[in-house]
């Protein structure tokens, strides 16, 4: 496993993090989510990624059981959770200062742990004032209960102005951003915040790597019967890959195949190892619903030293993009 600096923050976070958007609960319960973990940290992962909104809560039951239950010492694992959509009331959604604060206490009880090491604003709210919200992440951060804050889908114009709003009040300002990211959802991290990563030292917890499975191959003869898009819940994901542009992205996925064939990998792996090769991206989360998939996962890494300019130029070609300008530092 490799290790990188979160941003310009001191914390090293595993290249490779686990995560458990749509899988826990859903396809993973307490005794699976517990094998997977332990195999993760056996691996070298450090870093778990939640949040209050994934199986409404139990999402973060099922990691805190786990946790308990495997027992770490609290110094070797990172644990996040992200607030925005809490519930249906209005006191329960957003970021204000009371929902915020409400958010973290839920997750702590949820997750049994002390304290967050990292804590996401999950969307920008714009009917919480900016310094609202900085404040309370900065108060947070004070009362011990959390270490890092960031953002999740936040545009850069958006990150800049928490971290004005942070430096004109010395406050702390948000170190890191999570962001879907894959070769097929590229525009803010290589694009948009560009300039973030050298003027403010923006860490990246990217999610999505594998753009929701298109990027496994699984896809390439139709629907498979145990896919999760015949859950109930996941209609919104059935109909994306049912779009013409779901269509025509399965189509680049068989051709991308072959460059993976070429490099003695599987299109997963390279797909991963293609996220992990941007200098600015400090943790690739990956997601599981079966012991094999992630045991497949946690070798992705060895896919990097293939991935030569002559490759990336290959997959380049597949997705009809220009290459990516060279990282900005």
């Amino acid at each position: 496993m490799e290790y990188r600096r979160l941003g310009r923050s001191g914390l090293k976070v595993s290249t490779l993090s686990f995560g458990s958007w749509v899988t826990f609960k859903a396809q993973v319960d307490v005794s699976l989510a517990e094998e997977m973990m332990k195999t993760a940290y056996d691996a070298g992962v450090n870093f778990f990624d939640n949040a209050e909104v994934y199986a409404d809560g139990a999402s973060e039951e099922i990691m805190g059981t786990a946790l308990k239950k495997l027992a770490w010492s609290r110094d070797t694992y990172i644990v996040s959770s992200k607030a925005f959509w809490g519930g249906q009331l209005p006191t329960q959604r957003g970021l204000s200062r009371k929902h915020l604060t409400d958010a973290c206490h839920a997750a702590l009880k949820r997750l049994q742990v002390e304290y967050l090491d990292l804590f996401f604003c999950h969307r920008p709210d714009e009917s919480t004032p900016i310094e609202e919200t900085v404040r309370t992440m900065n108060d947070l951060i004070h009362q011990g209960k959390v270490l890092y804050w960031g953002t999740s889908e936040w545009d850069s114009q958006q990150i800049m102005e928490a971290y004005g709003v942070a430096r004109q009040y010395g406050l702390i300002p948000p170190a890191m951003e999570q962001p879907e990211y894959n070769m097929f959802r590229r525009d803010k991290v290589e694009s948009d915040y560009r300039r973030l990563y050298s003027e403010i030292g923006l860490g990246t917890t990217i999610w999505s790597p594998l753009a929701s499975g298109l990027l496994t191959g699984k896809y390439s003869q139709g629907l498979p019967a145990d896919s999760r898009v015949h859950l109930p819940g996941y209609g919104w994901l059935k109909r994306m890959f049912e779009s013409a542009d779901g269509q025509e992205k399965i189509r680049k996925a068989g051709e991308l195949q072959k460059i993976a064939d070429e490099i003695g990998h599987s299109l997963t792996n390279m797909s991963l190892a293609w996220c992990a090769a941007n200098p600015n991206v400090s943790t690739v989360i990956l997601g599981a619903s079966k012991m094999s998939q992630l045991t497949e996962n946690l070798k992705a890494l060895d896919a990097l030293p293939v991935l030569t300019t002559e490759v990336m130029e290959k997959i380049e070609t597949v997705l009809g993009n220009k290459p990516a300008p060279p990282p900005q530092f």
